[in-house]
């Protein structure tokens, strides 16, 4: 995979800013190449691209809100969406019928933090409950505390003694279909650590 300065030259020619080139180079050089299993039992939106890699950087105006976006990398399997890094750093996906944009979570960092979570609470779970469409919407968590690592906005964990809830909503809200909401509950031994 070879290095952004590679093609600064070029994408400087293409109007790209240094700053968004400078954000392209230090994604490529902390997660560049990295390939992460997907975790079991997820929707393909949380799953993540097959490998993080940069490609050029594209002003969107289209998406809410307009900026500076590029790709996280290629998807896993045939999707009808992009994953991509947003102008705030935020990690989600586009496309859609609309084209439009979904923050996941609000960082790469945060979706690597979920994958591992996943397969942390698949280990230590004694049952998993998956949910979809209106049960998801009839989930309490008002009750649990957010695992702040995952930086979730659309896919994000919770917290209590004993629970953890897995919720996925970005291929719901990209698609405008409530019933692709999916939400996984692991219950056991699960203490402060997940916290």
């Amino acid at each position: 995979m070879p290095p952004v300065s590679q093609f600064r030259g070029a994408w400087q020619e293409a109007q790209v800013p240094d700053e968004v080139i400078d954000r392209a180079e230090a994604y490529r050089a902390r997660w560049g190449g990295l390939v992460l299993p997907s975790a079991p039992s997820m929707p393909e939106d949380a799953a993540g691209p097959r490998m993080l890699s940069v490609d050029t950087p594209e002003w969107e105006d289209t998406f809410a809100p307009q900026g500076w976006f590029f790709e996280a990398g290629p998807q896993r399997t045939a999707v009808p969406y992009a994953f991509l890094i947003g102008q705030d750093g935020t990690f989600g996906i586009a496309g859609g019928d609309d084209g439009q944009w979904v923050p996941l979570h609000r960082s790469i960092d945060g979706w690597v933090e979920a994958l591992a979570l996943a397969y942390a609470a698949m280990d230590v779970a004694d049952t998993v409950t998956r949910l979809t469409g209106s049960a998801v919407g009839q989930l309490d968590l008002t009750a649990m505390q957010p695992v702040a690592e995952v930086g979730g906005i659309t896919n994000g964990w919770w917290y209590r003694p004993g629970l953890l809830a897995a919720v996925y909503s970005g291929e719901s809200e990209l698609f405008a279909r409530p019933a692709y909401r999916t939400a996984y509950l692991y219950a056991g031994n699960i203490d402060e650590q997940w916290l």
